[in-house]
């Protein structure tokens, strides 16, 4: 194995790991902004996504992705890892393809999971369960193959997509869109406040993301070098630009800066700098976070205006960030960075890659989530969701206050103005 390097396959393996902490992450940011009738749901459908991606992907995800040339999709050769050795390099790696492979199913299972955010409090579990299998064989495999296993989009626009703002942010994003059109919009939506249950819940999953990112940035390098030391400096500065123009929009429109929109603002700017980051010098990196901070601060209240009910704002932070670091980096590329310069011929084709992949993405959602709801169903009954789909589809709560046999639990009072029965531990 002359062409095996130790130091990058570690590297690999630590990054895939640290992307794969990133879905339990996005459970607690997703799980805190919901209402609390509803937490258990949201996690579950992020939890889901790491059950039903990983089995879809070796059966033959990652065959379709990454195992020929096709121009639609790379083929069935290697369904079920046929043919993989623990010591196989058919990438041209310096790593084994079983490290590759592990790297990029952790992007398949985010990706999926952050659709999951748009819809929150009104889905069926089972269908959504089933959608993250459809969805990920029909549009995510295509489109991962297309942007960087050799498709049509590689071939003929070659677009700047270092660790996926076309693949997984437009992709997520643009799907969310569609399924929310089709779901509709959840009983009250306009007219009575659903704000976050668990702002420390929402800032511990932005953390969690956070860190997740630098593998899913930095690791997309594939291996211990340069690339991936800029890709982390620019990973973090970009984030923090990010937050700052979230929170001055804030200032500025609500005279308030708040826990959740430095969340947000975080989440936006590691969305933007996400393909672009090998290619903008650590100034490029402030500036494009700091332009995606605004802008996605500035698109999150377009629901309201426009009159579709997305529920976490996956489609003004991750469609619209991801829009943002794809296409300015055809403005922002340094040449010192990464080998391209910016100019207008980058800029066409960062575009015409973006805006065919969110194209085909809705569509195909907007028609897979259709079919799922004329059919199995998508939406559940509205007397479920008023009573909080954690209790009528998982029978459990998140916060359970009264006594159901547990020790540490208060039993309610058997009359108004009796003593309570039993006692609080401490």
């Amino acid at each position: 194995m002359e062409d095996f390097s130790a130091g990058d396959t570690a590297f690999i393996l630590i990054s895939a790991a640290m992307v794969l902490l990133m879905t339990p992450g996005l459970a607690f940011f997703y799980g805190g902004m919901t209402r609390a009738k509803s937490v258990l749901n949201m996690m579950m459908m992020s939890f889901i996504a790491l059950a039903t991606v990983p089995v879809v992907w070796v059966l033959w995800g990652y065959s379709m992705a990454f195992g020929g040339e096709g121009a639609f999709i790379g083929g069935f050769d290697l369904v079920g890892l046929s043919g993989m050795t623990a010591d196989s390099f058919d990438q041209g790696l310096t790593i084994p393809d079983f490290a590759f492979s592990g790297f990029q199913m952790m992007f398949a299972i985010i990706t999926v999971a952050l659709i999951s955010g748009a819809i929150a409090d009104r889905a069926k579990f089972g269908t959504w369960a089933l959608f993250t299998v459809l969805w990920v064989t029909l549009v995510y495999f295509p489109v991962a193959h297309n942007v960087w296993g050799g498709g049509w989009i590689r071939e003929n626009l070659d677009p700047i997509d270092f660790a996926g703002g076309t693949a997984v942010h437009i992709n997520a994003g643009a799907a969310a869109l569609a399924l929310v059109l089709v779901i509709g919009k959840r009983i009250g939506f306009r007219k009575d406040p659903m704000r976050p249950h668990n702002l420390p819940f929402v800032v511990l999953g932005a953390a969690l993301l956070w860190f997740g990112w630098f593998g899913f940035n930095a690791g997309s390098e594939l291996a211990a070098d340069g690339v991936a030391s800029v890709m982390l400096l620019n990973t973090t500065v970009a984030t923090a630009a990010a937050i700052i123009g979230w929170l001055v929009v804030e200032l500025i429109r609500d005279k308030a800066a708040t826990t959740l929109g430095a969340a947000s603002g975080a989440i936006a700017g590691l969305v933007a700098i996400t393909p672009s980051g090998a290619n903008v010098s650590p100034l490029g990196a402030i500036a494009l976070g700091a332009i995606a901070g605004i802008v996605c601060a500035l698109a999150v209240g377009l629901k309201y205006k426009l009159g579709y009910d997305d529920s976490l704002d996956v489609v003004g932070v991750h469609l619209v960030g991801g829009l943002v670091g794809s296409i300015l980096v055809g403005l922002l590329a340094s040449e010192t960075f990464g080998g391209i310069a910016a100019s207008g011929d980058l800029l066409a084709r960062q575009a015409g890659a973006s805006f065919l992949v969110l194209a085909y993405s809705f569509i195909v959602t907007y028609i897979l989530g259709f079919l799922l709801d004329k059919t199995i169903g998508f939406r559940i009954k509205d007397e479920d969701e008023i009573a909080g789909i954690d209790m009528t589809t998982h029978a459990e709560t998140a916060y359970e206050f009264f006594d159901t046999g547990g020790s540490m639990s208060r039993k309610a009072p058997a009359a108004v103005g009796a003593p309570a029965q039993g006692k609080v531990n401490a």
